[in-house]
């Protein structure tokens, strides 16, 4: 009787199709970086959001078609730096953090100290999430993820832009909107992921009710899709909060 030869380990490759969705999302930010410096926020807006669609794909299709690598995940994260942490802040900058120089030479530096902060809060919560990959809970994410406040951030401007609103006159708005953005990104807040029990194979399984949403969602999406993306975007950034305190005034009252 033959020996059986031991299952070779598969070799550390570089797999084509999980990487050539994350190298879309990146092209997505690069030329969402390219249009704001044009003035073409709602293009540039468009494409954040497109990349935020592509980085949602490449992860499930390189477990669907088991080509998981240490390339993909730090290509991926490079990746995402570029579309939802140097995207936003420029566009944001272009679009009406660069006008804070109207209220002075002080606040010229301001301006663009605000779109660095978004984009270091970005860094911060990716290197953190690579991190704590396997120690957390997949049901949750551990501050707000980059591509919802990429989200937020670009359908901010591009419900203004569309209303027919100018950066210049929003800039401390603005500024606001990028300042708690990034913040929630490195918070400690709790946001849901819509995943499963978190459990092996359940960990890919979505809830009933979350599958709903989403399609009325992409139903409202075909009637105004600017301001139901800023609704959306804007609701989810503040659930985290809104349970955070829930819990904490459950915790405090008396047995």
């Amino acid at each position: 009787m033959e020996p059986i030869e031991p299952a070779r380990p598969r070799p550390r490759g570089i797999y084509l199709l999980p990487n050539l969705f994350t190298t879309g999302g990146l092209f997505g930010g690069f030329f969402a970086i390219v249009a704001a410096a044009q003035g073409k926020f709602e293009e540039a807006c468009i494409a954040i959001f497109i990349a935020a669609i592509l980085d949602g794909i490449d992860g499930r299709v390189a477990r669907m078609t088991n080509t998981q690598s240490e390339f993909g995940v730090q290509y991926d994260s490079l990746a995402d730096l570029v579309s939802f942490g140097m995207a936003p802040a420029l566009v944001m900058y272009h679009w009406a953090l660069s006008s804070m120089k109207l209220d002075g030479a002080m606040f010229g530096k301001v301006g663009w100290l605000v779109a660095f902060l978004y984009a270091a809060c970005a860094a911060l919560r990716l290197a953190r999430f690579n991190s704590q990959v396997g120690q957390v809970d997949k049901r949750w994410f551990i501050g707000l993820a980059s591509p919802a406040a990429a989200g937020l951030m670009a359908s901010f401007v591009w419900t203004c832009d569309d209303l027919g609103l100018a950066g210049p006159e929003l800039r401390w708005p603005a500024a606001a909107v990028a300042v708690v953005a990034g913040l929630l990104m490195v918070s400690r807040v709790r946001y849901n992921s819509f995943k499963g029990s978190g459990q092996g194979a359940r960990a890919e399984r979505v809830p009933f009710a979350t599958i709903v949403i989403a399609v009325a969602i992409l139903i409202a999406l075909w009637i105004d899709p600017p301001r139901v993306l800023l609704a959306a975007t804007a609701l989810y950034a503040l659930s985290g909060p809104v349970m955070w305190f829930h819990r904490r005034k459950i915790a405090s009252e008396p047995a």
